[in-house]
């Protein structure tokens, strides 16, 4: 089943008053097409990029125009008030392959974690594929319960994913591995690491204030002899 959006064409300007209104503004542009204006509903975009991602090809429906068949390239997002600003729609052809980055999910339950008390390290969050678009995942699942003992790890090539799918990343780059858990002589020796550096910095704190105080006298004195020089004159 695809993904579809609704949208409209709009003009340029009161970008400020279509956001108070509910919706986002964006542009969708591709390989040999005119940039298109177009506004989106603050919460359909919302549920189509949950669903969608940045890698689910999906179809935007602009009123005034025709079905576009479209990926999330870019949500801009206020720092503030966290609410989407602009967004970017690459539309792309079905009848020829793109690149794309797809993130990873990590899945499972790895027994080096969950009996010897190891840390997960999850090396890598996302792995640059090459498909049709209709045929790119939403997410790459990792089964990490592949990972049974400290020397064990996932790379890029073995993750098992639709022959449609071209993996392009190093395959030979680490995915997710598990290291021990530290030894209580390692976590007092960060402690002590941590207790002389802060000390190394204080004195350097205490230091400036006494160089600045000492570079001031000579100036005190220096201002007094040139009065009682005056004075004589």
């Amino acid at each position: 089943m695809s993904i579809k959006l609704q949208a409209k064409l709009r003009q340029k300007g009161g970008l400020n008053e279509l956001r108070n209104s509910g919706f986002v503004p964006g542009v969708v542009y591709g390989k040999g097409i005119k940039n298109i204006d177009v506004s989106v509903g603050n919460m359909p975009l919302d549920k189509a990029f949950r669903e969608a991602g940045e890698s689910t090809l999906l179809e935007l429906e602009v009123e005034g125009d025709k079905t576009r068949h479209v990926i999330i390239n870019e949500v801009q997002v206020d720092p503030i008030k966290g609410k989407p600003v602009h967004v970017d729609f690459l539309e792309v052809r079905l009848d020829q392959k793109i690149k794309a980055e797809v993130p990873l999910a990590f899945v499972g339950e790895s027994l080096a974690v969950k009996e010897l008390g190891g840390i997960l390290v999850k090396n890598i969050q996302h792995i640059e594929v090459e498909a049709f678009p209709q045929d790119l995942p939403h997410n790459i699942e990792i089964d990490i319960s592949a990972i049974s003992a400290f020397e064990d790890h996932i790379k890029i090539g073995d993750i098992k994913i639709n022959p449609k799918v071209k993996i392009l990343s190093d395959v030979s780059s680490i995915v997710a591995s598990v290291v021990p858990p530290r030894s209580e002589e390692e976590l007092e020796s960060l402690k002590g690491e941590v207790v002389e550096d802060v000390s190394k910095v204080e004195g350097v704190v205490k230091e400036e204030p006494v160089a600045e105080e000492a570079a001031k006298v000579p100036k005190e004195s220096e201002a007094k002899q040139e009065g009682k020089r005056s004075e004589t004159k």
